[in-house]
C-alpha cells in the first residue's frame, strides 16, 4: 500500500524528542497521558503534514474512498526492547521508559476525531496492545500467536467492538515476509446475492471467544446471537468460528457458504508493516488477515512487535458506551 504521508528524518527526529520526554506513563495513568498529547497539539509541536494527513484519513474514510491506510517513517523509541515471551505485558512494564509509539498513535487518534478503546479484562485495562507473541498462545488465534491469523474483525464475539485498528511497526524481520491483508465490506457485497445478505443481515449467528478472551475471563464463552452483516458493509466474523446458532437453518448455512465463497473472490489490499509503519485500517467495514508468506527464521519473526490500539469511528460512537466506563475512564469498557 502506498503511504498518504511519511515523515521526513528531522521531523521523525524532533516529534520522537517531544514523546520522549512528555512526562506521563500512557500503562500507570493514560488520562494524563492523553492530555499530555492534547497540550503538544495545541502547543502545534507535532509536524504540520502528519496533521493534514489525518485530516485528509478522516475526509477520505467520510466520502468512502478508502478504510486502509498507511504512514511510514513514524518515530519511535530509541530502546526497543524483547519481551520476555512467557509473560511480555508485564516484562514491557518493566522494560519500556519512554512511550514514543504510543505517542504517535495517540496522535493518531485524538487528530483523526478517534477515541480510543480498551477493555477491562484485556491487558489489565490498557489502550496500548501488543501484537507479539506469548508462549502460552503459540499456534491460537489471539494477536498473541506466533503463526497466521485468518480472515477477521478483531473482538467478533465481544459485544463492544473497533471500528478502526492501528497498527505500528516497532520491530519488523527484515528477511522473512510476515503480510496484513485487508478486504473492503463493499468488495465482499459483489459477490453476495441480495436474498442472502437479507439471510446475513439475522441476528442468527454466534462466534465463539477467542482464548485470550476466555482466559482473561471465564464468562466470555460464545457471543450473543448475531448478525454477521450490519450498517451498510459492516460484517462482523471470524473464518472458522462465526456459525449459524441454529445447526438445522440451511438457509443460514448456505448465506454463510456464500459469504465464504466471497472472500476468496474478493481485491484484497496486502502491506507488509515495516518498521515505523502505521497501518490504519477499519475493523467492521472490512475484515483483515495476517499471512506468513516466506519464513525462513521463525524464531527471529516471534519477535516481532507491533504496537496497536482499538478506537471508534467519533464521539458519538464513543459516548453510546458511557455507561461501560470502568471508573469514569472514556473508553475503557467493562466486558
Amino acid at each position: 500500500m502506498k503511504a498518504i504521508y511519511t515523515f521526513s528524518d528531522a521531523e521523525r527526529s524532533d516529534l520522537a524528542n517531544s514523546l520522549t520526554y512528555l512526562g506521563a506513563n500512557p500503562y500507570q495513568d493514560y488520562e494524563k497521558f492523553r492530555y499530555a498529547i492534547e497540550n503538544l497539539i495545541a502547543d502545534e509541536r507535532v509536524p504540520a503534514g502528519f496533521v493534514a494527513a489525518c485530516r485528509e484519513m478522516r475526509s477520505q474514510r467520510e466520502a468512502k474512498v478508502t478504510y486502509a491506510h498507511v504512514v511510514s517513517n513514524c518515530p519511535l523509541d530509541a530502546d526497543i526492547p524483547v519481551f520476555d515471551q512467557a509473560n511480555p505485558v508485564d516484562d514491557k512494564y518493566l522494560q519500556k521508559e519512554t512511550f514514543v509509539g504510543e505517542g504517535v498513535l495517540e496522535l493518531l487518534a485524538q487528530l483523526t476525531g478517534t477515541p480510543l478503546l480498551s477493555y477491562a479484562t484485556r491487558n489489565n485495562g490498557d489502550f496500548f496492545h501488543d501484537v507479539y507473541a506469548d508462549n502460552r498462545y503459540s499456534g491460537t488465534q489471539t494477536q498473541k500467536t506466533d503463526w497466521e491469523l485468518y480472515w477477521h474483525n478483531d473482538r467478533t464475539a465481544h459485544p463492544v467492538r473497533a471500528d478502526y485498528l492501528a497498527l505500528l511497526g516497532m520491530r519488523c524481520p527484515t528477511d522473512d515476509l510476515v503480510y496484513t491483508k485487508y478486504v473492503d465490506g463493499r468488495e465482499l457485497l459483489k459477490f453476495i446475492s441480495p436474498e442472502n445478505q437479507e439471510l446475513l443481515r439475522d441476528k442468527a449467528f454466534i462466534t465463539p471467544y477467542d482464548e485470550l478472551s476466555r482466559a482473561s475471563n471465564q464468562n466470555q464463552q460464545v457471543s450473543d446471537f448475531h448478525a454477521v452483516l450490519e450498517n451498510e458493509h459492516s460484517f462482523r466474523y471470524y473464518d472458522t468460528r462465526t456459525m449459524p446458532a441454529d445447526s438445522s437453518s440451511a438457509p443460514h448455512y448456505e448465506a454463510l457458504r456464500q459469504f465464504r465463497d466471497a472472500l476468496a473472490k474478493s481485491r484484497e489490499q496486502y502491506h507488509r508493516i515495516q518498521e515505523g509503519d502505521l497501518l490504519v485500517i477499519a475493523n467492521q467495514d472490512g475484515l483483515h488477515s495476517r499471512q506468513m508468506v516466506d519464513i525462513q527464521h521463525f524464531e527471529t519473526t516471534r519477535l516481532r512487535w507491533l504496537l496497536k490500539t482499538y478506537a471508534f469511528r467519533d464521539d458519538a460512537a464513543a459516548d453510546a458506551h458511557e455507561d461501560m466506563w470502568l471508573e469514569g475512564v472514556r473508553g475503557r469498557v467493562l466486558d
